[in-house]
């Protein structure tokens, strides 16, 4: 089976912009090339999971998302560093109901798994909110890291942690620490 590093993408691959939905405002935040090459070098895959609630509230349309997925593949191309694949929510229980892709549920996570044989014993979730790393919990992640770019920071000032997340300045912290207990 392989391992993976499952990534929420703004405010952990990209700096977080409130509803992104224009390439041309895609900033890769500084050391994930770097990670992403690290995560290679180990033989991770590397899968975004990432809620994308713009949709249903009508502020963006499901191309938009492809879009910017599609710029920040090229930002990392230029740089040689890639993920491996983009999975997306475009629901948002207020609007269009409940399912099982929205994090914190692991749906997103779970297809990834299906898809490219993943052990999640193995692998490892990185995000920026409580639903990412309840997410990765969920899909029975070894190591799931609130990093400190995006809400991060204000995650950690508002909310009582689970036992079960690990705290990291960024991405590229976040991969060396799981790296270093293989």
């Amino acid at each position: 089976m392989n391992k993976a590093c499952f990534l929420d993408r703004d405010g952990v691959v990209n700096e977080e912009v409130n509803y992104l939905s224009d390439p041309d405002k895609v900033v890769i935040l500084p050391g994930i090339a770097e990670a992403l090459k690290l995560l290679k070098a180990h033989g991770f895959i590397t899968v975004v999971v990432t809620n994308q609630a713009g949709v249903a509230r009508g502020y963006y349309k499901e191309q938009d998302i492809i879009e910017v997925n599609r710029r920040i593949s090229e930002l990392l191309a230029a740089e040689k560093a890639t993920i491996d694949d983009f999975f997306y929510c475009p629901h948002h229980e207020d609007y269009t109901g409940t399912c099982q892709c929205r994090k914190p549920n692991p749906g997103m996570l779970l297809n990834a798994i299906d898809k490219y044989n993943i052990s999640p014993e193995n692998s490892f979730m990185v995000g920026d909110r409580i639903s990412d790393i309840e997410a990765g919990h969920n899909a029975g992640c070894a190591k799931n890291y609130l990093v400190k770019t995006g809400y991060g920071q204000q995650t950690l000032d508002t909310t009582a942690l689970p036992e079960y997340v690990t705290v990291a300045n960024n991405l590229l912290d976040a991969v060396k620490d799981f790296i270093n207990q293989m």
